[in-house]
């Protein structure tokens, strides 16, 4: 592999691994599942590895990404058009806008978010999240804390709280709203 290929390789991965969870973040917002966004996912990050070398500017990568995957998007909702959950062109097409504009505010929320999840202790911060892995039993998890369900629940409410008020004061004092 030569030189200009391997920088450019690492410029892509640079570029994508640090966009990825808006880029999931915006497709699953236009589609039904989770599994649905993995499925577009797959098609949009092959779409921007192969017209990588097109991009112009850098610093334009998310809003490029954000342009492949609703093509990506519409293009597998045609595929499944014969679903009666998918959305109208016209609706997708206002989703897919309303979303780009909103995605700089939804990174701030996850960024702040992630930052008061990593300021929990060790062992608080594992039961909150294992709470939300998929196919998870509440009931293993409840008993991994050592508490019945009901008071296991009462404590992720707690949490829940703490970690929004969390970050409402980290927007808050990074001015985002």
């Amino acid at each position: 592999m030569e030189q200009n290929d391997t920088a450019s390789h690492e410029r892509f991965l640079t570029l994508f691994t640090a966009n990825e969870p808006a880029i999931r973040a915006f497709v699953r917002r236009l589609v039904p599942t989770r599994q649905d966004a993995a499925d577009v996912m797959q098609g949009v990050a092959l779409v921007l590895w192969r017209k990588f070398p097109t991009m112009e500017a850098s610093d334009q990568f998310r809003k490029w990404a954000f342009g492949v995957a609703r093509y990506e998007t519409l293009a597998w909702l045609r595929d499944k058009a014969r679903d009666r959950l998918v959305l109208a062109d016209d609706v997708l097409d206002t989703v897919a806008h309303e979303s780009a504009q909103i995605e700089n505010c939804l990174s701030a929320q996850r960024e702040a978010l992630e930052g008061c999840l990593e300021r929990l202790p060790d062992e608080q911060r594992t039961l909150v999240l294992a709470a939300y892995e998929p196919d998870v039993r509440i009931q293993d998890v409840a008993e991994q804390s050592g508490r019945t369900v009901p008071a296991f629940y009462q404590w992720l409410h707690r949490m829940r709280v703490r970690l929004l008020e969390c970050t409402r004061r980290t927007l808050q004092a990074e001015g985002v709203q």
